[in-house]
């Protein structure tokens, strides 16, 4: 009998060991003496319209992302994140755990010209760690509200800021339609350089000024590869093999993202925090493949755009996969199991997952949408979400609960499309009509949500600007312009409107 105990001691060394392993990935908390519990530095790194074919890790060929698959494949590659279709509605959803249609900016994205912003009622996620005794800096784009300083990430609980508040911008002049759109802790900064360069430059200054005395966030937020497609010429040179211009551009600006991506990286080692720092990196959302979607500083009509979805239906601006399914990664050595995860995540549960990791309280936020899914980037464990609200619109709305996803637009005529993402993953097939009771529960499920959500900002924007009294366009045969009338003329509850006509001579 005693010849079994080596095999038996052997036996429990190593589910021991197996244990300690799990113990460690599923609780990063923990304290090895018992004492201060671990809170791990935040890289949270977000590219702009960048498609999910467009990285080496999501099997991207004809660009080069070197940094970037490193840390997918020593991180788990999130395969089912989801984002909101388009810019402003997931930034304001990481932001504040909860979805967009909540407080008003569920449609489209905060334009140049409009005054409103993020409801400063929501206490954000940069307010939640800071208040934890982390310092928090955002370097890159906002896009949350500019018109007004209340809305700007300084006065929303970033210790520091540097970039662009609204987002489209040249990425020479940092600017849209002459007006300067770069900012350092509230004050125009005029500078030269390319800017997905500056911001990868600024972010390793801040990197190289940190301790391992106090726990750091950095959201890092490159604008690349959004419109404009501009590029420094070395890289555009990189890419001479591809045929399309505009598809070699965009490669070039990926490309020079990944080289930033990778300083930033090579700046944590030699600070000696890279081991106790977590990198998140995602795209904002889907790629562009309708000119519509592609922002207003080019006509972009006649392009062949360069994003590359893949298999995934669409892209940006749609509530399909192409639109809100993006590529993803988590990276913490030692803390986080290299692997492919397949659970549920949206961009709403890394607020609370942060804020778990980081010991913050969230007492102060609104009711969340988001949940804690840090085993299931962790350990690869089930997610322990069921339902994906992609949007909830007055004219459209997309809900995916388990493997069944509906997207139902409510403008007449209606219509109402089924998928089962398990068997049907790229959306070939739409199986509403043989599923009438799965149409009518998550019909059901939408309008209950549409019930709960604010009024779109956007649309009441458009709304004002479109219907706001002002001179009337009017033709004229000979080419002269509109006749103008003096103020003294008919009003338009006069019935004697045409009295000042002279009547033809006779």
């Amino acid at each position: 009998m005693l010849c079994w105990m080596p095999c038996i001691l052997a036996c429990s060394r190593t589910l021991f060991a197996v244990a300690g392993v799990a113990a460690v990935l599923a609780a990063p908390l923990a304290a090895a003496d018992g004492a201060q519990p671990v809170r791990p530095n935040i890289v949270y790194i977000v590219a702009d319209d960048l498609g999910w074919k467009d990285v080496g890790f999501q099997g991207a060929t004809d660009i080069r992302t070197p940094n970037l698959d490193k840390l997918a494949g020593a991180g788990a590659r999130l395969q089912q994140f989801y984002v909101q279709p388009m810019c402003t509605p997931t930034r304001a959803a990481l932001m504040t755990g909860r979805y967009p249609f909540r407080y008003g900016l569920q449609t489209i994205v905060i334009p140049g010209p409009a005054g409103y912003g993020l409801d400063t009622s929501e206490f954000l996620m940069p307010q939640c760690l800071q208040e934890a005794g982390y310092a928090t800096a955002i370097i890159g784009k906002w896009h949350l509200g500019h018109a007004d300083p209340k809305y700007w990430p300084k006065q929303r609980g970033f210790d520091y800021q540097y970039g662009a508040m609204i987002g489209e911008l040249d990425y020479y002049t940092h600017s849209d339609a002459g007006v300067l759109d770069w900012f350092r802790d509230n004050k125009p900064v005029v500078e030269e350089g390319y800017t997905t360069q500056l911001l990868g430059s600024d972010a390793v200054r801040y990197v190289e000024g940190q301790s391992a005395g106090k726990p750091f966030y950095l959201y890092l937020a490159f604008n690349a590869p959004h419109t404009p497609y501009q590029a420094p010429k070395e890289y555009v040179d990189r890419y001479a093999g591809i045929a399309d211009p505009t598809r070699r551009t965009y490669a070039g600006m990926v490309n020079c993202l990944d080289d930033e991506v990778g300083k930033v990286v090579a700046a944590l080692e030699r600070k000696g925090l890279r081991d106790n720092t977590l990198i998140v990196f995602h795209s904002d959302n889907g790629g562009t493949t309708n000119a519509m979607f592609a922002g207003q500083m080019t006509d972009l009509s006649k392009t062949k755009l360069p994003c590359d979805n893949g298999p995934l239906r669409d892209g940006k601006g749609t509530l399909y996969e192409g639109g809100c399914k993006v590529p993803a990664f988590a990276n913490w050595p030692g803390r986080i199991k290299p692997q492919a995860v397949d659970g549920m995540i949206h961009a709403v549960d890394m607020y609370p997952t942060l804020a778990a990791l980081a010991g913050a309280q969230t007492a102060k936020c609104k009711p969340l949408d988001g949940v804690d899914v840090w085993s299931s980037i962790a350990t690869g464990a089930s997610s322990p979400r069921s339902e994906i609200v992609y949007n909830v619109e007055p004219f459209r709305g997309a809900v995916r609960n388990g493997d069944w996803k509906a997207v139902w637009r409510a403008v007449i005529p209606s219509t109402i499309e089924l998928y089962n993402l398990a068997s049907d993953p790229y959306e070939k097939s739409d199986v509403a009509a043989a599923n009438p009771e799965r149409v009518a529960a998550l019909q059901a499920r939408i309008n209950a949500l549409g019930r709960e959500q604010a009024k779109p900002l956007a649309l009441q924007y458009v709304a004002g600007v479109g219907l706001k009294h002002a001179r009337p366009l009017m033709g004229s045969i000979d080419g002269s312009g509109p006749v103008l009338v003096g103020q003294d003329g008919p009003s338009i509850t006069d019935e004697g409107v045409g009295d000042h006509e002279t009547a033809p001579a006779h």
